[in-house]
């Protein structure tokens, strides 16, 4: 590999045969390229699944109240589903791996907050503790609802750091009160979200005291909770369990798909990855066949090199050039090709990807598209052994070159 006679003679025939050369580079180049584009592609791809489940807990299955679609049991279809505590307490105590649990009553609508002589329009939920592990809420101040605050239905209100942002400035808002449509509610803890700007002007009350309140009685509008550990078929089996519960409390066919809105973002998100692995499968697929029809067009093309150099490589052998030399200089102008043309094709697919995520991250369908480290080593060991696959049928075709035959070559 340090012969530098060697090395001197690869490069003087690359000279003599520019095009050639440069057009089988460029296929290879090519084909490394289109291979680190599409893996960015898909973990762009990847990145925007992953990205709508940021804000939800991803073992959750979501319940709320629907309206039925058939008769059952003397009730007309079209009857409302209002699920209620009760309904919350029976899948909490009775379906075996619910992990956090938690119900929110909507109060519907922008609700005027007012602190001093300052004022705004928020979201406001009711729910239980536990709702902090569904959507995620990261405390940055203070603390989140507790039990003490359910069972005494305590006036206390956590606020997300765009409400804080317009009612407070640069004021600490713990301890302070705010008033929600006349009712007062002291500030107690601070939240952030990864769901957005939207998540973040929403004012968190403890349920029983929006209940009491606001005229909500025992009324929920939606329960959620997570299956731990559990994998989809487990959860299917929750699922299945929380539908039975409700159509016999409720009295409605448990067939009826409209009665009760499930979402179960385990199963969900399971389809997600499952479609994930088979669009990389598929990339690879795409991407070793495009390197692989460069590989073929090198091979080509060291075959007609040798061709071309028939007579030169007798008189090698007859002045004592072992198979070992002419396979050893095929080998090392395949590799070098090959390599220095991969080399090429993986800086302008990273390059690409680099500017992509610098011009436009966010961008719609592809988020941050990237190759992670892994792959960029993978694709250098493809680019190795393109150089060695490429080279060694032309070089084993030189190596049996006999001198005579070779000199009497036209």
């Amino acid at each position: 590999m340090l012969d530098l006679d060697r090395w001197q003679e690869i490069l003087d025939t690359i000279r003599h045969h520019k095009l050639r050369t440069v057009l089988t580079a460029l296929s290879v180049a090519w084909g490394i390229f289109m291979l680190v584009i599409l893996l960015g592609a898909g973990k762009g791809l990847e990145n925007t699944a992953e990205y709508g489940f940021r804000d939800d807990a991803v073992n959750s299955i979501w319940i709320s109240g629907g309206r039925t679609s058939t008769p059952y049991k003397g009730h007309a279809a079209g009857r409302r589903i209002q699920m209620t505590n009760q309904d919350l307490e029976r899948t909490r105590d009775g379906v075996e791996g619910v992990e956090h649990i938690t119900a929110r009553f909507h109060l519907y609508g922008d609700y005027q907050v007012t602190y001093g002589d300052k004022h705004g329009s928020f979201d406001i939920r009711s729910c239980h503790p536990d709702h902090q592990y569904l959507e995620r809420t990261i405390i940055v101040a203070g603390r989140f609802l507790n039990e003490l605050d359910l069972i005494e239905r305590r006036k206390v209100a956590v606020i997300g750091s765009k409400v804080v942002e317009t009612l407070f400035g640069d004021e600490d808002p713990l301890g302070k009160y705010i008033s929600i449509a006349g009712i007062t509610y002291k500030v107690i803890g601070v939240y952030e979200d990864e769901g957005g700007e939207g998540e973040l002007r929403k004012i968190y009350l403890p349920i029983t005291t929006a209940q009491m309140a606001y005229g909500g009685g025992n009324r929920i509008d939606r329960f959620m909770f997570t299956v731990g550990d559990s994998d989809v078929a487990a959860s299917k089996r929750m699922e299945q369990e929380v539908r039975q519960k409700l159509a016999t409390q409720h009295n409605f066919d448990i067939e009826d798909t409209r009665a009760l809105w499930i979402r179960n973002n385990l199963e969900n998100y399971a389809k997600i990855a499952g479609i994930m692995a088979s669009i990389r499968f598929f990339i690879w697929l795409i991407g070793i066949g495009t390197i692989l029809a460069g590989i073929v067009g090198v091979s080509n093309i060291m075959l007609i090199s040798v061709k071309e150099r028939t007579k030169e490589i007798g008189v090698r052998k007859a002045l004592g050039a072992t198979p070992r030399s002419i396979i050893g200089l095929i080998l090392q102008e395949a590799m070098l090709i090959t390599g220095v043309a991969g080399y090429v094709g993986l800086v302008a697919g990273v390059g690409l990807l680099e500017l992509v995520n610098k011009i436009a991250p966010d961008m719609e369908g592809f988020r941050n598209p990237e190759v992670d480290i892994g792959v960029a080593l993978s694709a250098t060991l493809v680019l190795i052994v393109a150089g060695v696959l490429a080279g060694i049928f032309p070089a084993w075709r030189a190596a049996r070159v006999h001198p005579v035959v070779a000199l009497r070559d036209e």
